[in-house]
């Protein structure tokens, strides 16, 4: 069957969205999805995926234009990376937190209130990060976890920075922090150390820890369940030394980020978008016999199948709509009813990956549990995305039901 973008045939894209799209569509077919298992089994990282990512330029997606990238929006990222999840989940959770580290330093922070030094200061912090990715093709991690509520925002981050001559001291540890050992620096999250004064989550900021940097290491096994070539080790900080160009955002602005930029928490799931969508694709193919290796039979004119995988498609759609929507929604500031859209599309895009490989083993049968064919492995990934912060199935649910109920400032 002819390819169709994961937006839809039909949906609206500017020249622009479509020819990065169908970028991403091409070296997910052509090169991402035929290693994506030799990644699961190894649980490696896709060194070659982020190579050819460089060589093509989506490496710089969301680079601005003035600094040698393409100055992608919003949007046209989160369709991007739904189309790359469609071939290689792990690919895409893993470029997810590089090109959000671009993102939040670069479209997003445009939106956020600074003095007038802080943003000269910025401009300059930009340019070196900016051509780092594009002139050497650099890649950025994300780490947030730390064990506690902090990835959750609910308290400060335990890792720590403390000012020092030319830049920052840090000391702590991250767990899961995906990209260990494939990314060039490491986006921390940590908190300003300030003589005695107890840590605050206003006093966040946001640095680029160096590969080499001395005191810098990544320890831990890593076998799970799923996303395995995300390579999520842990990484220990001990006094680790960071010049003041290491900052991706100015002093106390990740703060303001997090508090009037909500859209930026749900980057992880147009990964899941695209795994959903590549359960509906192989049932669709399996169902036709057009999947290599498991002989040339038909076995679409069965009802039973044909049901199930209506069903699939009334999810798919659902679910599809819904990610359109509040993708569009991201905006500094968004109404209540945007945030709450928010929540509502990372919960159903992560609950729906799930039920949609469900569907698919449960359709196509005992083939689907080979783990020559694809269908596993999409239920391995799938099931992981649920339980990721910041924003988990179970937080969705709780800033929902909390938020739809009180208004700001209201208690009882």
């Amino acid at each position: 069957m002819a390819y169709q973008l994961i937006c839809g045939e039909g949906y609206p894209l500017t020249e622009k969205q479509r020819q990065l799209m169908e970028l991403a569509a091409e070296l997910g077919r052509t090169r991402f999805a035929g290693r994506a298992e030799k990644y699961d089994r190894e649980a490696s990282f896709p060194f070659e995926n982020y190579q050819d990512m460089h060589e093509s330029g989506l490496l710089r997606l969301c680079v601005p234009e003035a600094h040698g990238g393409h100055g992608a929006d919003y949007p046209t990222y989160a369709m991007v990376s739904a189309e790359i999840g469609r071939h290689c989940g792990a690919t895409a959770l893993t470029f997810n937190m590089h090109v959000c580290t671009m993102m939040w330093s670069g479209l997003l922070s445009e939106d956020l209130d600074m003095t007038a030094e802080q943003r000269a200061a910025h401009r300059q912090h930009q340019a070196v990060h900016f051509a780092r990715v594009v002139r050497d093709g650099a890649i950025y991690a994300q780490p947030f976890s730390e064990g506690g509520a902090a990835a959750a925002g609910a308290q400060p981050f335990g890792t720590t920075a403390t000012k020092v001559a030319g830049g920052w001291r840090v000391n702590g540890r991250k767990i899961f922090a995906s990209l260990a050992g494939g990314a060039n620096y490491y986006g921390v999250l940590c908190t300003e150390k300030k003589g005695g004064e107890e840590l605050s989550r206003r006093d966040t900021l946001y640095l680029a820890v160096p590969a080499d940097a001395p005191g810098f290491s990544i320890y831990g096994d890593w076998d799970p369940l799923g996303m395995r070539g995300t390579v999520s080790k842990n990484l220990l900080f001990e006094d680790v030394f960071v010049p003041e160009e290491a900052a991706l955002m100015p002093q106390g602005i990740y703060f303001q980020a997090a508090s009037r930029w909500p859209h930026m928490f749900m980057t992880l799931s147009p990964t899941y978008m695209g795994v959903a969508q590549a359960a509906y694709d192989f049932t669709v193919a399996y169902l036709r016999g057009e999947i290599p290796g498991t002989g040339p039979v038909k076995r679409r004119q069965f009802a039973t199948k044909q049901i199930a995988l209506a069903e699939m498609h009334v999810k798919m759609e659902q679910t599809r709509a819904l990610f359109l929507r509040a993708i569009h929604d991201a905006r500094i500031d968004p109404p209540k009813s945007a945030r709450l859209r928010a929540y509502a599309a990372q919960y159903t895009i992560m609950e729906n990956a799930v039920d949609m490989a469900r569907l698919a083993i449960r359709t196509c049968g005992g083939q689907s549990m080979l783990k020559s064919l694809p269908l596993e492995r999409l239920y391995r990934d799938a099931r992981c995305g649920a339980l990721m912060l910041p924003w988990t199935a179970e937080l969705c649910m709780d800033r929902i039901g909390r938020e739809a109920l009180y208004e700001p400032g209201e208690t009882d």
